[in-house]
């Protein structure tokens, strides 16, 4: 375990130079599935026991299936896939394109939208 920790801090710290401008992004997935991206613009990173801390996001480190360089956030974005079918006229919804533009229900094309319910905000992706 510790030949693995330190091997992962020797790769980090050599690549570390040119990760900054070529892959902005350390991304970690874990093993639930879960992506957490972390700017690598003044990154630190530390171990301590089993916990991996890189800027402000702490993993265990039995959790972290993969870490990898990127160049774009790939944080999840938890985004639904529903029908609009699903949405019944009884419910109270508002639905948002991307640019917060607000959308009538029977003009809803393919794409990514925000939905607002009683329940709370929701990105959906209509296919």
């Amino acid at each position: 375990m510790r030949k693995l920790l330190l091997f992962l801090v020797l790769l980090l710290g050599t690549v570390s130079a040119t990760a900054d401008t070529d892959y902005p992004y350390l991304t970690f997935l874990t093993s639930d599935g879960t992506k957490v991206s972390v700017s690598v613009s003044e990154l630190t990173i530390s171990i301590s026991g089993t916990k991996l801390t890189a800027g402000s996001e702490s993993f265990t480190l039995s959790n972290i299936s993969k870490m990898y360089f990127t160049a774009s956030d790939e944080s999840s974005t938890d985004i639904q896939t529903i029908r609009i079918s699903d949405l019944t006229d009884e419910d109270e919804v508002e639905i948002f394109d991307l640019q917060g533009k607000r959308i009538p229900k029977n003009s809803i094309r393919h794409g990514v939208y925000i939905v607002r319910t009683r329940e709370g905000l929701s990105k959906i992706a209509v296919k």
